[in-house]
């Protein structure tokens, strides 16, 4: 069988192996070639079907993934979408998220090479989404859903084969997360009583984006009890102080509040916006110095916040976020009075780019970026 080569130091070259399954899956995972699970092998077959919704040149670089700065050409992306069992129709949406997380606001090198243990979140809006059946409902984040697991998988083996993000080589994460392996959810846009992310970060409704975000997994809030927007959000607002967060410590980030459905209707029927809800949480998820270490306070807090203790005193406190506007708020999950914390790995930007086709106009279906 010939196979597409995924890594840097052959990257577009084929090699030659024995069609059987078994050993095909042995020789990948003795070259640190994949996540661990077993892997659809990438012929040249596969990799051509793949790129049939690919519009553009299959050789031209969408971007240069670190912390080995290798080039993302659409045929190396697509021999890795291959081997984490993508559909064809979802490929574009792997190769926008690469070329987002590459972005040098996002920090991909930090989020690469860090100890830390965040992995890029990738959150789908728009009529695509809903086109390719992204899960944005019941158990978004977690399995069940082939288009949520694969795309997120195929940015992982990307990552790690083009990227050279390999554990204990390239990623340096003390503990790893299972977000490694797959991170990828669509926002409920029907569910949400506001505009949905992408539309607040400046697109129009029926554009099709992806966000990357530098993010830890999500961090459950429990909240039966609460019958107003206050008193849900003063649950939130706890459950977010996070003296080890690097939203705390380190600073600007984006961290992201998942509201589920049941929740945000309660919190916009007491009139909330999403900047009320912005506020509110920036204002309440406020973590008094008293939560940290004397040396953490010498070493971090005062570099940070020069003078803040002496001049506020017992009342000298860390925000999550920088201002108000750094916090997200998407929308997600389906019945359920539950919601989620995300933080990030604080010196990373969120990134969102929209669907476009070669034309540059934007893609209302995938159909329309299938080649001729």
């Amino acid at each position: 069988m010939t196979l597409r080569s995924t890594l840097l130091d052959a990257p577009d070259a084929c090699i030659e192996a024995a069609d059987n399954f078994e050993a095909l899956n042995a020789l990948y995972l003795e070259r640190g070639w994949s996540d661990g699970l077993p892997i659809v092998p990438p012929s040249e077959e596969r990799v051509e079907r793949m790129l049939a919704y690919w519009d553009r040149a299959w050789d031209v670089p969408i971007a240069r993934i670190p912390p080995r700065w290798g080039e993302a050409t659409p045929l190396r992306l697509a021999a890795n979408a291959v081997m984490a069992g993508c559909r064809p129709e979802s490929f574009p949406l792997v190769a926008l998220a690469i070329e987002a997380m590459c972005d040098e606001s996002f920090n991909l090198y930090g989020i690469q090479t860090t100890t830390h243990q965040c992995a890029p979140l990738a959150i789908v809006n728009g009529p695509i989404g809903r086109e390719l059946a992204i899960n944005c409902g019941h158990n978004a984040f977690g399995p069940g859903w082939q288009s949520n697991a694969t795309i997120g998988r195929a940015i992982r083996l990307a990552l790690v084969n083009i990227g050279g993000g390999i554990p204990g080589a390239g990623d340096m994460s003390t503990f790893g997360s299972p977000a490694k392996y797959s991170y990828c959810v669509a926002e409920n846009e029907a569910a949400s009583p506001w505009e949905p992310l992408h539309v607040e970060r400046g697109f129009p409704a029926e554009t099709t984006t992806v966000t990357v975000i530098g993010a830890e997994g999500p961090h459950n809030v429990n909240d039966h009890e609460s019958v107003t927007g206050k008193g849900i959000l003063r649950m939130i607002a706890s459950t977010m102080m996070i003296p080890g967060a690097n939203d705390a410590t380190l600073g600007g980030g984006e961290p992201v509040i998942v509201l589920g459905p049941e929740h945000a209707a309660t919190i916009a029927a007491d009139g909330y916006t999403k900047a009320d809800v912005k506020q509110y949480l920036y204002e309440h998820a406020q973590i008094p110095y008293g939560h940290f270490s004397d040396e953490y306070i010498e070493r971090r807090l005062e570099q940070r916040f020069p003078g803040r203790l002496e001049a506020s005193g017992p009342k000298a406190a860390v925000p999550m976020a920088n201002r108000p506007e750094d916090l997200m708020i998407v929308v997600v999950g389906g019945a359920g009075k539950h919601s989620a914390f995300i933080p990030t790995f604080g010196t990373t930007r969120a990134v969102t780019r929209p669907l476009r086709r070669a034309d540059g106009e934007i893609a209302r279906s995938v159909s329309e970026l299938r080649r001729a």
